[in-house]
């Protein structure tokens, strides 16, 4: 049967899609607003460091670790809103040494941190790993099932408040089957199980990213002038953290550290007060870019810049 559309269903149909393609705006992190699940974003993208992983499990300890760091790396990578600074992590040393000192380095690094331009700190720990093997005769081969299962936690800190602003539990689960005779090759047998065995954190890492994604995006980006030379002002940020030639920026004092009175303990870091503003000329160097006074009164290396 033939279809035929009237001339006014087709300028309605039209007119509905055409209406419906949103604005992109760019928003306070930079990216397009529109879309939560953005995955190419040409936006501002925050500077973080990724601590080395702590194992707990009783399974190959350092494999475990580096997988577990790599996938998150890897996974935080594709998102395109981060740079990962490794250099950085030399700061903070590895995850072991921040759960054993109760997170007392981050704090005591933070100034260091907001000095190389780093926005969060991440790290975790592989709480458990677990497999078992389930194993059926089929002729003269043996069909082995792998049932892996992994515990893992991933913590974020946010630099600029000192505070924990992520903490997540995420189990991962994996199955695999093979036709392989382990019986005379013990070394082929644990290759295979802790590659199972990695699977299931990867798995486990990989649920935490959206999340993480989210709270990292609701916090302001945050610069630094690193020195004044006459009118030019000199940033620890450009192209590549997706700072735009013409952007015009907020220049901010660092905040006060807020302790209660009561007991004592760090609460966060009160906001700077705004100095002036200033506005991207050119870029400079891997990832810097000069600026120019815009508004406001006289800015000094060491005072932090925002989107405006």
């Amino acid at each position: 049967m033939k279809l035929n559309f009237s001339l006014p269903f087709f300028l309605i149909l039209t007119l509905f899609i055409s209406c419906s393609s949103g604005v992109v705006h760019r928003g306070p992190q930079g990216e397009s607003e529109p879309e939560e699940e953005t995955k190419d974003i040409s936006g501002i993208r925050k500077k973080i460091v990724i601590l080395r992983f702590l194992n707990e499990s009783p399974y190959e300890g350092d494999i475990l670790e580096l997988d577990a760091t790599s996938e998150l790396k890897n996974q935080l990578r594709k998102t395109n809103r981060f740079i990962i600074d490794s250099a950085s992590a030399n700061l903070f040393g590895d995850s072991k040494e921040i759960y054993s000192g109760g997170g007392l380095k981050l704090t005591q690094k933070s100034r260091s941190a907001r000095i190389a331009g780093i926005n969060f700190v991440i790290f975790g720990r592989i709480i458990d790993a677990r497999i078992r093997e389930k194993k059926d005769s089929v002729g003269v081969l043996g069909h082995t099932t792998f049932y892996s299962e992994a515990l893992v936690e991933l913590r974020m800190y946010d630099i600029t408040s000192k505070r924990q602003i992520f903490l997540e539990t995420y189990r991962g689960v994996t199955d695999a089957s093979t036709l392989r005779n382990f019986t005379s090759h013990e070394e082929e047998y644990l290759g295979y199980r802790n590659l199972q065995l990695r699977r299931a954190i990867q798995s486990a890492v990989k649920k935490g990213i959206p999340k993480m994604i989210r709270i990292a995006d609701r916090l302001d980006w945050r610069g630094r002038i690193a020195r004044v030379l006459g009118q030019n002002i000199y940033l620890n940020a450009g192209q590549k953290t997706g700072i735009l030639i013409g952007d015009v920026l907020k220049v901010v004092t660092s905040g006060r550290e807020v302790y209660d009175p009561e007991t004592g303990a760090l609460i966060g870091l009160s906001k700077g007060i705004v100095k002036g503003t200033i506005e991207v000329t050119e870029y400079v160097g891997d990832d810097g870019a000069v600026a120019i006074l815009h508004s406001g009164g006289q800015v000094l290396a060491g005072d932090y810049v925002e989107l405006y």
